[in-house]
């Protein structure tokens, strides 16, 4: 790990200052994914913010009825908030679908929708990625590639975004509340949050330098069978081949949004209109201009598969 130096804010006026003043610093909380990277030397930022004393750790309800979810909840205490557990049952499902126990008592909102990609080449340092070192190029596509995009990726990268619980926000039109250097602030819809890899895959938000996630906020419930079913390798501890969170009305209406397909929670509007005709037409828009790999084309019928099982439960 290369040297780096450290300090703990106090307030958020500290943190966005301390986050100006030093180029390439990193904000730093239950550091589950931060901190594995450091010791790779695949992140190597020269300066870490804490920002565990920040008061960010709240949930509270909003005026319009929804959930403003504090940066700095952790991902235990969000999924046994009993108004998540009513209302937002979606969310409390993939939550815990997510890592392990003890990653969930440490891991915290804003660093999971941070998390970076678990493609085996951005984390080998002996492999070219464009992710990791831009321009370098794009080992997965003519290697190991079966956990990988199948849409929304680019031919400089076919990453996949990792996080569970940003699936079931996407479906349930969260924003980011932010705060960047200077002070302002900012709302970033989470279908506006993630860059599309392009010809910059290693710039994975819309995130500004030295922004700071410090909330996120969910509209009021929209009632409906909400279900989080994912489908992975082994039964624990294993990110998603394909996962779907669900949100069905009794007339069949509803949204929908998949994981582990694309670099962010792939959801369309024009999908969400075909449910009340079913799986196969709602995946013939979510899908429309995929490219597959020979090893990944699997996730097509299986992401159809995943979503017929969900509706089928759905609907009783």
């Amino acid at each position: 790990m290369k040297s780096f130096t450290y300090e703990r804010a106090a307030t958020l006026a500290q943190a966005a200052s301390s986050a100006a003043s030093h180029t390439g610093a990193r904000f730093i909380a239950g550091g589950t994914n931060l901190l594995d990277l450091m010791k790779l030397e695949i992140e190597t930022p020269g300066h870490l913010i804490d920002v565990n004393g920040l008061p960010l750790d709240q949930i509270d309800g909003t005026p319009e009825g929804g959930l403003r979810i504090g940066a700095l909840v952790r991902n235990t205490d969000l999924a046994a908030d009993l108004r998540v557990r009513r209302d937002y049952p979606v969310l409390s499902r993939a939550l815990l679908a997510g890592a392990s126990g003890q990653l969930r008592n440490q891991a915290t909102t804003a660093g999971n929708l941070l998390q970076r990609t678990r493609c085996p080449y951005f984390y080998d340092p002996n492999q070219p990625c464009n992710k990791r070192l831009p321009g370098s190029g794009c080992s997965a596509l003519d290697g190991y590639s079966r956990q990988l995009a199948v849409v929304g990726a680019s031919e400089h990268c076919i990453a996949t975004h990792p996080s569970d619980m940003a699936v079931a926000m996407r479906v349930l039109d969260a924003v980011v509340e932010t705060v960047l250097a200077d002070g302002t602030e900012r709302q970033i819809p989470l279908e506006a949050f993630y860059r599309p890899p392009g010809d910059t895959p290693h710039l994975e938000t819309h995130l500004q330098p030295g922004e700071l996630i410090v909330a996120v906020t969910l509209p009021a419930p929209v009632g409906g069978v909400q279900i989080y079913h994912k489908v992975r390798d082994r039964a624990s501890y294993a990110f998603a081949l394909v996962s779907v969170a669900a949100i069905i009305h009794p007339d069949g209406s509803g949204r929908v949004a998949m994981g582990g397909v694309a670099h962010q929670p792939w959801r369309t509007a024009q999908a969400d209109a075909e449910l009340p005709h079913g799986a196969k037409a709602v995946c013939q828009h979510l899908f429309a201009g995929a490219q597959p790999t020979p090893e990944n084309q699997f996730k097509l019928t299986l992401a159809e598969r995943t979503l017929a099982l969900v509706l089928a439960q759905a609907r009783g």
